[in-house]
């Protein structure tokens, strides 16, 4: 591959002795109800599972303390992952680089541990799950094709060919197409997944990588490592629609749940562009760690994770603000995406 390519109440008390034992009954009232309901500080409500590529390990971050709670072993150099719909697993693609491991590695999100391992083709990066749950598509990008897993038999059912050096791979919220970017044909591959066929293949930037579809599925975003883009497709008619300007190589892309804002990580500049999507515009730039290569953003859309490859960080940006609310240490040695589950 080119040396160009890429590679998470305080209480104000006036009234004296009488009211501050008041409210501190409150507060202890208030907690008690929070435990109740699961919601006491500190508490999971979403785990971030970040696979870390030379550490051939995933770090697990509890988003509620914004600290790794785990280090999980998978296979050689993992670069990406994704969250099964139901919550209860993470595939990682474990690349091997220069090594033959080709796999996937199959994490039980209760137990976090490696329950299952399987092969796939060349070079894995980009992983996805249908919005059923049944097949988890895997881009393997030295194979220039895509793997098909049956999810409950944890074994590749077909294998479909795509363009060159494919890396990323993105469903439409229906189920009924996938979407992967071709790094060196400089386009996208549009697969049917009824039929397992690519039915269109749209043109775009220089360097397609990372991508995602807007909940709605009328668009998707694409980044363009070396033109310092986005395109823009429309999935009604497979054609760019519109080529939006961001930092430099960017090379993933996140939308919020509400459809309304895309989070892009530009590796080379140390930022992440926050485009609206009503208007094609960036609307902030948000400054991270040192070569931000992925992102994820909670389910209830409240914030956006980031990992900074060089600085074994991750980024924790709130969306409302759009600035840095935390920086998450203790990261394993080349973090290079985010995949965020709920925790059980």
């Amino acid at each position: 591959m080119s040396a160009n390519r890429p590679q998470v109440c305080n209480y104000k008390i006036r009234n004296g002795n009488g009211m501050r034992r008041w409210l501190w009954s409150l507060r202890g009232l208030a907690l008690l109800l929070l435990g109740t309901l699961g919601c006491v500080p500190g508490e999971a409500q979403f785990l971030a599972y970040v696979p870390t590529h030379k550490s051939n390990s995933v770090s697990v971050i509890n988003t509620s303390t914004n600290s790794v709670i785990d280090v999980i072993p998978v296979g050689v150099q993992p670069l990406s992952g994704a969250v099964s719909p139901n919550g209860q697993e993470v595939y990682i693609t474990n690349s091997g680089w220069f090594l033959p491991n080709n796999d996937v590695s199959v994490i039980d999100t209760l137990t976090n541990t490696v329950v299952a391992t399987i092969p796939v083709g060349r070079f894995p990066i980009g992983v996805a799950f249908t919005p059923d749950g049944a097949f988890a598509y895997v881009v393997n990008s030295g194979s220039n094709n895509v793997s098909v897993i049956d999810t409950s038999h944890r074994g590749t059912l077909a294998t479909i060919n795509v363009g060159a050096s494919p890396w990323g791979i993105a469903f439409t919220p229906n189920g009924a197409f996938a979407y992967v970017t071709n790094q060196s044909s400089n386009n996208v591959s549009v697969i049917d997944t009824a039929t397992k066929n690519v039915v269109a293949t749209v043109p775009v930037g220089n360097n397609p990588v990372g991508l995602a579809i807007t909940p709605n599925g009328a668009f998707a975003y694409v980044a363009n490592y070396l033109s310092n883009s986005i395109s823009v497709i429309s999935t009604a008619t497979n054609t760019v629609v519109n080529t939006i300007t961001v930092g430099t190589t960017p090379i993933a892309v996140a939308v919020t749940p509400n459809g309304t804002f895309a989070y892009v990580p530009n590796d080379g500049s140390n930022s992440v562009s926050v485009i609206n999507t009503a208007t094609n515009a960036v609307v902030a730039t948000v400054a991270v760690g040192t070569n931000p290569r992925g992102v994820a953003i909670t389910p209830d859309g409240i914030f956006a994770y980031v990992s900074n490859r060089i600085s074994n960080t991750v980024s924790v940006i709130n969306t409302a603000t759009n600035t840095v609310i935390a920086t998450v240490t203790g990261v394993a040695v080349f973090p290079e995406a985010v995949a965020i589950a709920p925790a059980r």
